[in-house]
């Protein structure tokens, strides 16, 4: 008896010194990018009570640690600039170094925004990847890859590291991300951060918030998935064990190993698992705004209806959670690809209804997909086009095109339909004729349509029509998930995907 109440005072000595270590966040490591012209945000553990000097650059503060051991301080913002020390003093002593005070972007979604420079090998690969891994040496760019991560419960810590951006780092991180980073420091000026937590094949209601899901009513049937993944494990079980049963044959037979088709992670689809592990951790550090490239999963026929609400409740998810305002949130709409399931158009079409939320920004893709291949090689060109509505929307740089000709309203011309455009300057067809149209009667039996672009129009505008339709009340565009559609305008960047009814 008193060996064991020797052992419990011990194991609560132990437990008292483990608490009392101080510690800073993980997300703050040597290297790391500090939000710049925004009040810097520390946080950590110590002893409780413990008092606490904070130094960084020509600013000092003091703070003290709660009751129970959490502590947090903020400096005042600090222009661009570094690199700088980070001090902290208490009964001891850490310190970061390398810290640059720059413009930080947290870059997510599921297997195009996470292909790397490398590429997925064997098979798939980013266009001229040996030259731009042996050009990434960029000092000024900073990258922190995170982890993959599924929580129940909001995460609090991360197992990851901030890096410097040279060509045996930027690998492995991800291309569209990294373009955009390239691209934004050489425009800015600043040093760029870039967080990449991003998960292939993962379903967009994974990466908002429990609160979110569960405070709209609409959203009950994503909330309700939960309750097949137990069906989901098992099904996966099975096949995984007649993978290793097939695999194990081969081996003793002395044949090549079977190629299996890929499935996903489980704990990967549980709604709000990703927000948990890979999203929370990251709310109390500033940054300047968001990457998203996400929806493939999503088209799913089960999954599609509820697109157009789910991404514009995890836009607001996130701002909400970050406290910082209306951040500026940058996506990419999926491109072009020959999908199973004839959903893409419809995802396309609720990525563009997004932009109806405050302060968003969407690159359009159409025109650099692959027929047979889901993760097109291009990743360059989406980079530079998230990077242009970056440079208009977060860095306020006029004059600069950011966006294709965006559907704007259509009305009746007899027996055509007059289809109006934003951004549409200079429209026209790239190649030959215009292509990508379709419209419908009230039937709704869509039919390909006759386009011509009229730029006489108050507005440049697009006149379709089909023999086969003699009052069309419907017109749609690159509604195909492969569309060789090809409207342009001057900048020249693609119009995107669009449904719409005649009034």
């Amino acid at each position: 008896m008193r060996f064991g109440m020797l052992v419990f005072a011990v194991l609560c000595l132990l437990s008292t010194l483990v608490q009392a270590e101080l510690q800073l966040t993980p997300v703050i490591t040597d290297h790391a990018v500090l939000q710049r012209d925004a009040p810097i945000h520390l946080w950590g553990e110590a002893a409780p009570g413990e008092k606490l000097t904070i130094t960084f650059h020509a600013q000092s503060v003091v703070t003290t640690a709660n009751q129970l051991g959490p502590w947090e301080a903020w400096l005042m913002p600090e222009p661009a600039g570094g690199p700088f020390t980070l001090t902290i003093r208490g009964t001891s002593q850490l310190t970061r170094s390398d810290l640059l005070v720059g413009d930080v972007w947290f870059a997510s979604g599921q297997s195009n925004m996470e292909m790397p420079l490398a590429g997925f090998p064997p098979s798939t690969h980013i266009t001229n990847a040996a030259e731009e891994i042996a050009q990434a040496d960029l000092p000024q760019v900073r990258l922190l890859r995170m982890e993959r991560k599924s929580s129940d419960s909001p995460l609090r810590g991360i197992n990851a590291v901030w890096q410097l951006c040279t060509p045996a780092t930027a690998k492995d991180f991800s291309a569209v991300a990294y373009f955009f980073a390239r691209e934004i420091s050489h425009r800015e000026h600043v040093p760029i951060g870039v967080i990449d937590s991003s998960w292939g094949g993962t379903p967009v209601d994974s990466w908002i918030s429990l609160d979110a899901l569960s405070a709209d009513a609409s959203l009950m049937p994503a909330l309700a998935s939960r309750a097949h993944f137990a069906d989901m494990q098992t099904h996966l079980d099975l096949i995984e064990s007649a993978e290793k049963n097939a695999d194990a044959e081969a081996a003793a037979h002395h044949l090549p190993a079977p190629s299996h088709p890929w499935h996903p992670d489980p704990s990967s689809w549980i709604p709000a698992g990703l927000y948990n592990g890979m999203v929370a951790p990251f709310t109390p550090y500033a940054i300047k705004g968001f990457l998203w490239y996400q929806g493939e999963t999503d088209s799913a026929s089960d999954r599609v209806g509820l697109y157009a609400k789910l991404l514009p409740t995890l836009i607001g998810d996130w701002r909400r959670h970050w406290q910082q305002g209306n951040l500026p949130f940058l996506f990419v709409q999926i491109s072009s690809f020959e999908a199973p399931e004839e959903n893409w158009g419809l995802i396309r079409d609720s990525q563009r209804r997004t932009l109806d939320v405050a302060n968003t920004a969407m690159a359009v893709t159409l025109d650099i997909g692959e027929r047979d291949n889901i993760h097109p090689a291009d990743k360059q060109t989406v980079g530079a086009r998230l990077a242009l509505a970056g440079r208009a929307l977060a860095y306020g740089e006029t004059g600069v095109e950011f966006q294709g000709p965006l559907y704007r309203q259509t009305t009746r011309e007899g027996t055509a339909l007059r289809v109006w455009f934003d951004h549409a300057e200079g429209l026209h067809s790239k190649g030959d004729a215009l292509r990508g149209f379709e419209i419908a009667g009230a039937d709704g039996r869509f039919v390909h349509a006759v386009a011509t672009i009229d730029a006489t129009s108050q507005g440049a505008a697009v006149v379709v029509s089909s023999p086969e339709v003699a009052e069309p009340v419907e017109v749609r565009y690159a509604w195909q998930s492969f569309s060789d559609a090809n409207l342009y305008n001057a900048a020249p960047l693609p119009a995107s995907t669009f449904a719409a009814k005649a009034p």
